[in-house]
């Protein structure tokens, strides 16, 4: 049937749909990463035990996200997408409730699997949807849609935290959550153009295992998992060091921090450019480095230069998370939904694995075990990315818009 295209009633329908979806996904998904050190004081926690209630999130989410695209290939995008942001909204209106951190921790690995069910069929189903020369808009606002959801999700937990206390604010996500939920339903048009996958589940292991195989793909989604863990840690954990003497910060303002994410946009960006030029392998060394000297800066105690740092890891980050998963995306002559999949999994199992670990070297060391952490991670990925050199490999140099259509999740 004819798909949707741009000025038609059906394609806007389409776009603010899969916007709300994206934006309560990536707010609930975070939602504890700001109140961590609130958390840590209610349930009488280390810095690293609290972190496990973002990190089960995305594990779960990153264990989840193959199986969830398989069933979407049977099941069809819309259902899969409904039940999934309906299920993390109740989820995390629960989690307010949770009697103790056992609990909340059990809601929120409950609530991972949930959330993949967007990242694991949204994409698949605007390019079902929507006509051909009208999807590139429509999967822009989609991925803003994610990254305002992150952004807005930690800004709004901060506020609703300093006001109303961590309770206050993991209820208010939820209840914008199902919010969102109900007006995602709504909206959204049925799948027109879906047909029911035919592939066995042992065609479709077989992908990936071809994929797993490829060794510059493994050293994509090991990029790709690097980063992520980087950047998790820094976010993680500044909020303690913030809130703490010397800078003792109130709690809105620690959660209005993450606006610095908007240097991710901009950065995302200059990435596609970086790439068209350099190619792949030079633009990961670069934002390798830049993720480093971003950590460097944050080490003095003096919001002059942990904000400039914070920036810049986040510039950082965004480029070489752009450029990686581009790259997967090019290195992948078939299947590239699976490949896709699986950076997606090895992205967020980067924030699961190494939240926690970043947390022991903070609270062993203070903010500079954390630092030195994240240089490791970073110097770990300029070695993958030497490796890349391999003949007819994603590391060499493609067009500029190829690099643009890489999704900046976070």
């Amino acid at each position: 049937m004819a798909r949707h295209a741009k000025g038609t009633a059906a394609y806007r329908r389409v776009n603010l749909a899969l916007f709300l979806a994206g934006c309560a996904t990536f707010a609930m998904l975070y939602t504890t990463q700001t109140l961590l050190p609130q958390l840590s004081g209610a349930f009488h926690l280390s810095p690293a035990q609290a972190s496990a209630s973002v990190s089960v999130a995305t594990g779960a989410l990153a264990l989840a996200v193959i199986p969830v695209s398989m069933l979407s290939e049977r099941w069809g995008r819309t259902r899969i997408m409904t039940v999934s942001v309906f299920a993390a909204a109740l989820l995390g209106v629960l989690a307010a409730f949770a009697p103790d951190f056992g609990t909340l921790v059990a809601l929120r690995t409950l609530q991972g699997v949930a959330l993949a069910g967007l990242p694991a069929t949204a994409m698949a189903y605007l390019a079902e949807e929507i006509e051909g020369t009208s999807l590139p808009a429509a999967m822009g606002l989609y991925v803003a849609g994610n990254s305002i959801g992150g952004m807005g999700g930690r800004l709004v937990t901060g506020l609703a935290g300093d006001l109303g206390g961590c309770r206050t604010a993991l209820l208010t996500i939820g209840l914008v959550a199902l919010a969102c939920a109900v007006a995602f339903r709504v909206l959204v048009p049925r799948s027109r153009n879906f047909r029911p996958a035919d592939r066995s589940a042992r065609e479709l292991a077989g992908t990936l295992r071809t994929h797993l195989a490829d060794p510059v793909l493994r050293r994509l989604y090991l990029l790709g998992m690097l980063f992520m863990a980087a950047f998790g840690t820094v976010y993680n954990y500044l909020g303690y060091r913030l809130l703490d003497a010397p800078f003792n910060l109130p709690e809105a303002v620690v959660g209005a921090v993450f606006v610095i994410y908007l240097a991710g946009t901009f950065s995302s960006a200059a990435a596609g450019r970086m790439v068209g030029r350099f190619g792949h392998r030079g633009t990961l060394w670069a934002a390798s480095a830049v993720t480093a000297a971003g950590a460097l800066l944050t080490l003095p105690d003096h919001l002059v230069f942990v904000i400039p740092g914070l920036v810049v890891l986040t510039a950082g980050f965004f480029a070489g998370h752009a450029a990686a998963s581009a790259a997967v995306g090019l290195r992948a002559t078939r299947g590239r939904a699976q490949a896709s999949a699986l950076y997606i999994a090895a992205y967020y199992l980067g924030s699961s694995l190494g939240g926690p670990l970043g947390g022991i070297a903070f609270h062993d060391i203070g903010w500079p075990g954390a630092v030195a952490f994240v240089l490791t991670l970073c110097a770990l990925a300029a070695l993958v990315t030497a490796g890349l050199r391999t003949r007819n490999s994603a590391a060499t140099p493609v067009t500029q818009s190829s690099a643009r259509r890489a999704p900046a999740r976070a």
